[in-house]
């Protein structure tokens, strides 16, 4: 596996190859990250991945400087994963001047869930994004891109984002993995005390009640149903931002709607902070 600092070297190593199979990373990568290295190798002609701990998308007041940086180990790991290259670009490298142009994804869907809690967030992941793309997929005539489907809005803003800008880029989703208990495999589990860890299964717990009161149920009593598994999780000492129901196509709500629930497909959304880790799941129903 080819180790990689910048553009020029990068694009170098890819010059031979038509269809990069490309998987953007922050690093300390866990099980989650490898499967979506093996998946999306099958999809290239060089597989690629990337580690950039990205400024643009951390609030002032969030985990930017501890965030883990585990550089040698996740190489070890891309390597044995069957990763061709990896771009590890510094900060720099990557913005070598203030990044002042930047994406702006379209509000209805970027300023809902987490964009409402985390505001600009996802200004900073589409901008570090597509210039990612640039870096990686310059000069070819078509690639795959895969992220994981815990992060379910995200995917959705770039996939969005791809369709809007024409990039010739296919996106591909992994499922979310999961620990034997049930927790969603994250990079920001390494933040939890043991007894953390051993709680923070909760999320998922509540996420599959929330979604099992709700099929079937009357889309006039969502609101309410939200509401008990949000009080549900506080009880237990969480800090939730929302557990809701929302349709799988926008990421709406289906509230408007009248009658039974379940007449078109839906995802059960969740963030909740423990203790100092803040979480996310989701589920589809």
């Amino acid at each position: 596996m080819h180790i990689v600092h910048t553009i020029a070297d990068l694009r170098q190593h890819l010059s031979a190859y038509r269809r990069p199979a490309f998987v953007p990373t922050m690093g300390n990568l866990h099980d989650g990250h490898i499967a979506l290295v093996k998946q999306a190798s099958a999809l290239g002609d060089v597989t690629v991945s990337s580690i950039f701990v990205n400024r643009l998308q951390f609030a002032p007041h969030e985990d930017f400087d501890s965030y883990p940086r585990t550089l040698d180990a996740d190489a070890e790991r891309l390597k044995e994963a069957g990763c061709n290259v990896l771009f590890a670009p510094r900060e720099k490298e990557l913005y070598p001047e203030p990044q002042t142009y930047k994406v702006h994804p379209a509000s209805e869907l970027a300023d809902i869930l987490e964009g409402h809690f985390r505001p600009g967030f996802f200004i900073g992941v589409s901008t570090v994004v597509l210039k990612l793309f640039s870096c990686v997929f310059a000069g070819k005539p078509e690639g795959v891109a895969a992220f994981g489907k815990k992060d379910y809005q995200q995917v959705m803003v770039i996939r969005r984002m791809v369709q809007q800008f024409a990039l010739p880029i296919e996106i591909m989703t992994g499922e979310t993995l999961r620990a034997d208990d049930g927790l969603a495999l994250s990079s920001r589990n390494t933040y939890l005390s043991p007894a953390e860890r051993a709680e923070a299964v909760q999320l998922s717990i509540a996420l599959t009640a929330l979604g099992q009161a709700a099929q079937g149920a009357q889309a006039t009593d969502l609101q309410a149903l939200e509401a008990a598994a949000m009080q549900a999780l506080a009880r237990r000492g969480w800090k939730p931002d929302y557990l809701t129901v929302r349709k799988r196509a926008d990421l709406f709500s289906p509230l408007a709607q009248s009658g039974p629930l379940g007449t078109e497909p839906l995802v059960v959304l969740g963030a909740a902070k423990l203790g100092m880790t803040r979480l996310i799941d989701n589920l589809e129903i």
